[in-house]
């Protein structure tokens, strides 16, 4: 095999070049990667040996250090997203990434080689993911890390992170307003309350009583879901809440119980929300609106919390612990150990 791999120097910045002879092209190079080559459970999941991304012009690969686990990331291998989303076998799951840029495409002058950084990297179809040794992304979805996160914090981020910020924007809250969340210890709600407190919004949670002490450390005054919901809150804000953000599912009736006629409400979980006034989220990758959240982190207003880590090739234990659906923060995979 004859492939020459070159660093040009063009304008003061560094590409990195191929020049291939015939017969030879870089999928030859490999890299890896946990992936799945049909729909199911965790047991699809295998260790292979895949191509190395190339990178095109507008994009970074990123030599990945952390890799978010997200509850997203099985139910797309289980075959759930199959409706909506074509795919590629065999495919890479995975959306959040931290790492190294390790290459640059032609024309990307917002990043070099070197550049610690982290994103929200869904496409539009499957196959191309995180849990690997490298990622390629476009560089509007792709952002410079805060050095005030590890590796691991930088990759538990962008989805929950990018997901609570779009559902709040959406309620258009003004501080003094009140707020409730449905499901304020999971990853999205952790960081709801954050980004809320942060705009001066008064915020109410729901949650297991186990957790009551963490939505109080965050800032947020916790109630247990389930049966006296309404009640609780009516006994807290009398006149209805201004807003109420749904991460959790199956809650369309107290929201609307609660809620002031004039106010507004939103779920990533309900996707009949619409038909009731609210409003059904699906956040979109993009790099500026990551640097939102990272701007509240380096102003020490939104932290992370991972609660587990795995090495990559223990993936399927990081989806069986998020499958528990009580995990109670962020699971990250770091790099390969074998």
């Amino acid at each position: 095999m004859n492939i020459f791999i070159s660093l040009a120097v063009v304008s003061g910045r560094q590409y990195l070049n191929y020049a291939v002879k015939a017969g030879n092209t870089m999928s030859e190079y490999t890299m890896k990667a946990m992936a799945y080559s049909s729909y199911g459970g965790v047991e699809k999941l295998k260790r292979m040996d895949l191509p190395l991304p190339k990178v095109g012009p507008g994009s970074v690969r990123i030599k990945v250090k952390a890799a978010g686990v997200n509850p997203v990331d099985w139910k797309v291998m289980a075959g759930y997203l199959d409706p909506i989303m074509d795919i590629a076998f065999p495919a890479i799951p995975g959306w959040d990434v931290a790492g190294i840029v390790d290459a640059v495409g032609f024309d990307t002058p917002e990043f070099k080689i070197g550049d610690e950084v982290h994103a929200y990297g869904r496409r539009d179809s499957v196959g191309v993911g995180s849990f690997a040794e490298y990622m390629t992304l476009p560089a509007h979805v792709v952002a410079h890390k805060p050095h005030q996160l590890s590796f691991e914090e930088a990759a538990a981020l962008p989805l929950t992170g990018g997901t609570a910020l779009r559902a709040l924007d959406s309620l258009e809250l003004a501080p003094g307003q009140t707020l409730l969340i449905h499901n304020g210890a999971g990853g999205v709600g952790q960081a709801a309350i954050q980004i809320a407190k942060a705009a001066g919004v008064r915020v109410l949670a729901t949650a297991s009583v186990k957790n009551h002490e963490l939505l109080n450390s965050l800032g947020a005054e916790p109630l247990v879901y389930g049966d006296g919901l309404v009640e609780a809150v009516r006994a807290r804000v009398p006149g209805g809440v201004d807003a109420v953000a749904d991460f959790h599912g199956e809650a369309l009736e107290p929201t609307l119980a609660v809620l002031k006629e004039s106010g507004s409400h939103a779920s990533i979980a309900d996707g009949t929300v619409g038909a009731h006034g609210g409003r059904y989220i699906w956040v979109r990758p993009d790099g500026k609106e990551l640097q939102r959240l990272d701007a509240l982190v380096e102003q020490g207003k939104l932290g992370v919390h991972v609660v587990s880590t795995y090495p990559m090739q223990q993936a399927a234990a990081a989806f069986t612990q998020s499958m528990s659906g009580h995990a109670g923060g962020k699971i990250v995979l770091t790099e390969f150990t074998d």
